[in-house]
């Protein structure tokens, strides 16, 4: 059966299986021994003809050799390379030479686009595998704040970072260049990288080629070309001059399937010095990121690459981060090695400027530099000076006002705290503020009236038309700006202390109470004070009026912004809280009645009302407790009367909180608040 088979189904590239020779055997041995002999020959060449058998199928599959012809100068290559002069080695006794794979042409277009495939960065030979990977747990975290940044937090109590540690995130560390990445025309292209080459025309083929160590590719038929250092747009134009000195008649497609690592170093004042593997089209940032950036004490002004010995490139990262300006970052290459010097003079910038922090300048540059760097002054700043505060005139005139001329011509020194003041919120006199005043309910044009400076309250009343004859005038709600901006001061300040007392005094003498009921206090009052903090003063003024008054004060002069809302006389009284039946009641002609007949006339208090702690809102905004006499006191239109619940113990805390949470629920103000006795 063997010797039936063609001899090119299981001879291949001078691989000679002789199954049928039987040199060395003796003349005279008998027939038996003859055939004894064959039938082991036999046996033990069964493998290598199916081995070959099914090379021959993969190759029938797989096409005529990956549809490159005999005689293409991409003939008989599988992706190995060869220096020039070489031979084509040929197939050993048991060697498979198996073609390239083929790929579709791609076309230069000024920057083909990487396959994911594509984009990776290979380690070099002899790389430490843990020195290299980015993502090594032992990188440390960015750097934490400096001497100069914790002295400034003392000086100013402003706490300012370093410009540019925003991009120090370990985040950003993982430069790896994205698979949609396009390979730059000014690609210059090294020892690993792979050229996808693919011929039409009177030659067709494709191949990948790796360049050698000594920066060539070998062409069947054509030779050695050099590609180490071509830019990728001109990678073209040079594999078609090469193969142009042997053919004619066709066209060529070339792009990169592969780039290869490089690998560098980054010294000096980094955050984590070390050698770095990254990706031929890497860039200085991009490996400056990858090492964590400066460190506490390293430069942002001044990044060097040394290349063979030289300073290629001195970069300021501020030109990128303020400007960016990335066209002096380049690319690396192998070996390459980047230095971080220490930190230059660092200089503070606060007050009225677009970003405040802690800068760092270069030899020659002025206060006003410093500034520029910080984005210049805000909107609402006073542009026309500055104030800098100098660290060697510390012990004397330690502060100087300069004019921003002069901060052109002063140069920064390190310490230095620049300041620019605010002036849109400086506070003017009365007298100078031209003053929009809203003023609407029962008047007979509501509206928005702008006045000069101290007018007074008759004037907009007066341009209103008056008031109509619903209006009730002793329910004027009057807000203003200014009164509601002391009135969060002083109501935040008030729920500091009382956060204090509440939190550190005991909440119940009773100690019977476990652990558990003490925290479950403590958490109520959290709760009570969140709602507190998430109040807001309204700014209400009450007026001295009587509750017979028709005319509002005419002599109250106006300020910016404030509020006048007149409503309608309402003859109704309410009574709410811990009362049988709480309702709104009709106020009857004639004597109005007490108080305490409106309780009893909603059905009186229940069982668990706190009768010590009933008080009564006016309609003016005015609170009336029971230690006033509210009790025996004569109801007025607009009267709220509040029995408040009794809470477990009976303790202050728990009345407090009751009467404040029902204050706030009725919108009432923090003055109202501060009323209760």
């Amino acid at each position: 059966m063997l010797g039936a088979l063609p001899r090119r189904w299981w001879v291949r590239d001078r691989v000679d299986v002789n199954l049928m020779t039987t040199k060395g055997l003796a003349s005279e041995a008998g027939c038996i021994q003859r055939g004894f002999r064959r039938f082991c020959r036999n046996i033990v060449a069964v493998p290598i003809v199916l081995s070959l058998l099914c090379s021959q199928v993969a190759w029938a599959q797989m096409g005529d050799y990956g549809g490159i012809p005999s005689g293409s100068p991409l003939d008989g290559q599988s992706g190995s390379q060869r220096g020039a002069g070489e031979t084509i080695p040929q197939a050993g006794p048991s060697t498979v030479v198996m073609p390239t794979t083929p790929i579709a042409p791609v076309t230069i277009s000024g920057g083909d686009v990487l396959s994911p495939s594509a984009v990776h960065s290979s380690p070099l030979p002899g790389a430490d595998s843990d020195v290299l990977d980015i993502r090594n747990p032992r990188l440390k975290p960015p750097a934490a704040p400096g001497e100069y940044e914790r002295w400034v937090f003392d000086v100013t109590g402003r706490k300012l970072k370093r410009f540019g540690s925003d991009l120090l995130l370990p985040s950003n560390r993982d430069y790896a260049v994205p698979a949609t990445s396009a390979i730059p025309p000014d690609y210059a292209l090294n020892v690993g990288d792979v050229v996808s080459i693919s011929l039409n025309g009177s030659v067709e083929g494709s191949a990948d080629f790796e360049i050698d160590r000594n920066g060539q590719i070998f062409l069947p038929h054509v030779g050695s070309i050099r590609l180490v250092g071509t830019r990728y747009r001109d990678l073209k134009d040079r594999i078609a001059a090469a193969v142009g000195h042997q053919y004619r008649g066709y066209d060529v497609s070339v792009s990169i399937r592969k780039l290869r690592g490089v690998r560098v170093y980054v010294t000096g004042f980094a955050n984590n010095p070390g050698a770095y593997t990254v990706n031929s089209l890497s860039t200085l940032v991009n490996a400056v990121l990858a090492a964590g950036g400066p460190s506490a004490g390293g430069s942002f002004r001044s990044v060097k690459l040394y290349r063979n010995g030289h300073e290629v490139v001195d970069f300021d990262l501020y030109d990128l981060i303020r400007k960016g300006d990335k066209s002096h970052d380049p690319l690396l290459q192998n070996e390459d090695v980047l230095f971080i010097p220490p930190v230059g003079e660092q200089v503070a910038v606060i007050g009225s400027v677009n970003e405040e922090a802690i800068y760092e300048a270069r030899p020659g540059e002025s206060v006003e530099d410093m500034l520029r760097i910080a984005g210049g002054p805000t909107s609402l700043a006073d542009a026309g000076r500055v104030i800098l505060y100098r660290l060697r005139d510390r012990d004397s005139s330690w502060s100087h006002q300069l004019s921003r001329a002069d901060a052109a011509a002063q140069a920064a020194e390190a310490g230095d705290i620049i300041q620019l003041l605010p002036q849109g919120s400086l506070m003017r006199p009365l007298d100078r503020q031209s003053t929009i005043v809203r003023i609407e309910g029962e008047v007979n044009r509501p509206g928005n009236y702008y006045v000069p400076p101290n007018t007074p309250l008759s004037k907009v009343v007066e341009m209103a038309g008056g008031l109509t004859k619903r209006a009730y005038v002793f329910g004027t709600r009057f807000t203003r700006e200014t009164v509601r901006t002391q009135q969060r001061q002083s109501y935040r300040e008030a729920i500091d202390q009382m956060e204090q007392v509440l939190v550190t005094a005991p909440l119940t003498q009773d100690t019977s109470f476990n652990g558990g009921d003490r925290q479950a206090q403590l958490a109520a009052v959290r709760g009570f004070l969140t709602k507190l903090r998430g109040a807001e003063p309204d700014g209400r003024l009450v007026l001295d009026l009587s509750p017979n008054e028709t005319q509002l004060p005419g002599n109250l002069v106006l300020e910016n912004n404030d509020r006048i809302v007149v409503p309608p006389r309402i003859n109704t009284v309410g009574v709410f809280g811990a009362v049988y039946r709480p309702a709104s009641f009709l106020l009857p002609a004639g004597e109005p009645k007490r108080v305490k007949d409106y309780i009893e006339q909603a059905g009186g208090t229940i069982r668990a009302a706190d009768k010590g702690t009933i008080f009564v809102v006016r309609a003016n905004g005015e609170v009336l407790s029971k230690k006033r006499g509210a009790l025996n006191a004569r109801v007025l239109p607009g009267d709220i009367i509040f029995v408040p619940v009794r809470t477990q113990g009976n303790t202050f805390w728990a009345k407090f909180k009751d009467i404040t949470q029902t204050l706030f629920q009725l919108g009432l103000s923090a003055a109202t608040v501060a009323a209760i006795q």
